[in-house]
């Protein structure tokens, strides 16, 4: 990401564009594929993933993620030693809003009370009942805010969009929340709670 810095003029007119780094950069990390896996997990210090205080915010992409079980939702959950565990405390919440393909008006925008967490160790799902069909999927992002700090507990924002199989639902969820922990995060793992990741690529960035 770059600023660009044009004249007061506009675009049109302008003499000299000139641009400005540095400032909010996503420095890619690390990409993980999946291929029927049981988990894909990011642990700071493992294969080349960093997750500690070079960076003060983390972002994850999820693309084309697939489950092999029809219905299988699709979550993450923290560590804060490493991957031995995978159990931190959280307390979230979740909107969505929907429509289906054929525009009934079988719309939806409201609070999601089903899939939110109150000071719980449960994986947070964040893309709830995907499609399995080959051309269903999920996709989405999760920015975690300083999670090496010793000090605050860990914010998350996450938006994702899911194909919803049997009424043909596209479906986008709103979770936040924040882990309540000041030990330091330092591995996240992602999984359905049924059944395998089929498919998808999850990447790690992070933001300077």
């Amino acid at each position: 990401m770059s600023i660009v810095k044009l004249s007061n003029n506009g675009v049109k007119n302008a003499t000299s564009v000139g641009t400005t780094t540095g400032l909010g950069d996503m420095v890619f990390i690390k990409k993980l594929t999946a291929s029927s896996s049981a988990t894909l997990s990011f642990v700071d210090g493992a294969s080349s993933v960093v997750l500690d205080n070079t960076y003060k915010e983390y972002l994850f992409t999820f693309n084309n993620i697939h489950p092999a079980t029809k219905d299988a939702s699709f979550g993450f959950n923290m560590s804060v030693d490493s991957g031995s565990n995978y159990n931190v405390t959280k307390t979230t919440t979740v909107f969505r809003a929907y429509q289906d393909e054929g525009g009934s008006g079988v719309t939806s925008l409201g609070y999601n009370g089903g899939r939110d967490l109150a000071q719980s160790t449960a994986d947070q799902l964040i893309m709830p009942t995907v499609g399995n069909l080959n051309d269903e999927c999920g996709a989405g992002t999760l920015h975690l805010f300083n999670p090496s700090s010793t000090t605050f507990v860990k914010h998350f924002i996450c938006t994702t969009n899911v194909y919803e199989p049997d009424a043909d639902f596209t479906v986008q969820y709103f979770t936040a929340g924040y882990g309540n922990t000041t030990s330091g995060i330092d591995a996240v793992r992602f999984q359905m709670d049924s059944g395998n990741i089929d498919a998808g690529d999850i990447c790690l960035y992070g933001i300077n």
